[in-house]
């Protein structure tokens, strides 16, 4: 398969966040880009959900920052959650 080479503007940050990640597991970042691209053309589109969220999720989501630290046990979660159902 022939090769092509492109330029592509990332946040320097992220970048070299990212070059390092990969090459702490062994991979370059020409390798882990190629990866992607190929996934993109299998999957024919993104190969994860990308999507603007809902108001009911962002309103989740604001509610889970506010929590600061707090949290409530996935048990309880299921049980008021049962609660509310019946």
């Amino acid at each position: 398969m022939s090769k092509t080479q492109t330029t592509i503007r990332l946040e320097e940050d992220d970048y070299k966040k990212a070059k390092d990640i990969l090459k702490y597991i062994g991979m370059s970042y020409s390798q882990a880009v190629n990866m992607f691209n190929r996934m993109i053309v299998l999957e024919r589109g993104l190969p994860f959900e990308a999507k603007i969220p809902n108001d009911k999720t962002l309103k989740a989501m604001k509610e889970a920052m506010d929590l600061d630290g707090e949290y409530i046990a996935l048990d309880d979660l299921k049980r008021e959650h049962a609660a509310l159902s019946h």
